[in-house]
């Protein structure tokens, strides 16, 4: 998070060629149209765009705002599934993160100091957690137990069966951490790999506003031992994290162009060594699409190398989740209309894409897998 202070469908005719730029002009087009003919009665906000309210008319299928830009990505997109529009109401959704015993999403409200949890069973939502130390990024370890980062706290914590909280990693060479992010957990060794980029520290809002004594950096926890090694501060704001299907390769957002004029709005890759160090960083992806450049958040990697990274802060025919190939392109896009802050793969066969964006929480059906546990 940052601020700023099943078959395959058939793409319909032109769809693997439509840009960004066509499908807002699309909208744009559709919309006078109705206001026109009489078609729609819309007013407010539902007249600016695609209305995703209770009362909502059904989408007509395929979904005009999951966009093919590369042949590659048609494989992915479903012909007869809508985005959907889980729950709404929070003030900074985050962290989401799916539990395949209990069959729930948990995601994070971070200015609300709560987590909550979405039921597959009948898409009760209820609070999980409050307060929960302004948490944003949470996962899963092998084990089943949640751990998530605290804003508010500066720490990395894991919630244990006995409902006891353990503190995983809360300083660095002896100095407090700034407020960790987003962290994922290594199968092999049940290592926790972090990043620390310090938002939660930069103001009241989501969490408790103080110095940075450190770096931004990325870690990793040896959870047996309890050795924490900086992996990497050869980034700005190290944000989302994920690794390759391969656990080879780990890749991480930088958002640092939030605070640093000098920072490239990317995504970063490394090569894994001996499972426990990182070597060769370079840019995987830039986030610049048609002369506007966002910011990638949250992001996760599907069963073929696809990065699906959440995406916004330009707004709209660009906020949604941006999809790359393993070699960088851009290849797909699932546009909302609303700031997109986290992903991660859900449901019983981890084929449902969950999208944490501003106010709402999201999800769509896709034609992949989740790499990983979540």
């Amino acid at each position: 998070m940052f601020d700023f202070h099943p078959a395959t469908s058939v793409p319909a005719p032109g769809a693997e060629d439509e840009t960004p730029a066509d499908a807002v002009a699309r909208r744009t087009f559709l919309a006078a149209a109705a206001a026109t003919t009489g078609t729609w009665l819309m007013s407010g906000p539902a007249a600016l765009g695609r209305d995703y309210g209770p009362q909502a008319q059904p989408v007509r299928y395929p979904d005009p705002d999951i966009l093919v830009l590369d042949k590659r990505f048609a494989r992915y997109k479903i012909g007869n599934t809508p985005i959907q529009r889980l729950h709404t109401g929070m003030l900074w959704a985050e962290g989401p993160a799916w539990n395949g015993v209990g069959k729930y999403l948990v995601w994070s409200d971070i200015p609300n100091d709560v987590q909550l949890r979405w039921l597959d069973e009948d898409g009760h939502v209820s609070t999980m957690r409050h307060p929960a130390g302004n948490s944003n990024g949470n996962t899963f370890d092998y084990q089943g137990r949640q751990i998530s980062c605290e804003h508010g706290n500066r720490r990395l914590v894991r919630y244990e069966y006995d409902g006891r909280v353990t503190v995983l990693a809360d300083s660095f060479d002896g100095k407090p951490l700034n407020a960790p992010n987003d962290a994922v957990v290594h199968p092999d060794d049940g290592a926790v790999w972090f990043t620390d980029p310090g938002y939660g520290a930069l103001m009241d809002y989501e969490g408790h506003k103080g110095k940075l004594e450190l770096k931004e950096a990325v870690y990793r926890l040896d959870v047996r031992t309890g050795k924490l090694d900086k992996v990497t501060d050869e980034i700005f704001k190290p944000n989302g994290l994920c690794f390759s299907p391969d656990y080879k390769r780990l890749y991480v957002a930088d958002t640092g162009a939030s605070h640093y004029d000098e920072a490239p709005r990317n995504i970063k890759v490394w090569d894994v060594v001996e499972g426990r160090k990182l070597a060769n960083g370079r840019e995987f992806a830039s986030m610049e699409l048609e002369g506007r450049a966002g910011f990638a958040d949250g992001i996760r990697a599907d069963i073929d190398g696809n990065i699906w990274a959440s995406a916004g802060w330009v707004g709209e025919g660009y906020d949604g989740v941006h999809i790359f190939a393993p070699d960088g392109d851009r290849i797909g896009l699932i546009l909302l209309p609303e700031i997109c802050s986290n992903v991660c793969f859900g449901g019983p066969k981890r084929n449902r894409l969950f999208m944490t964006a501003s106010q709402s929480l999201y999800a769509v059906y896709v034609e992949t897998r989740g790499a990983h546990l979540t």
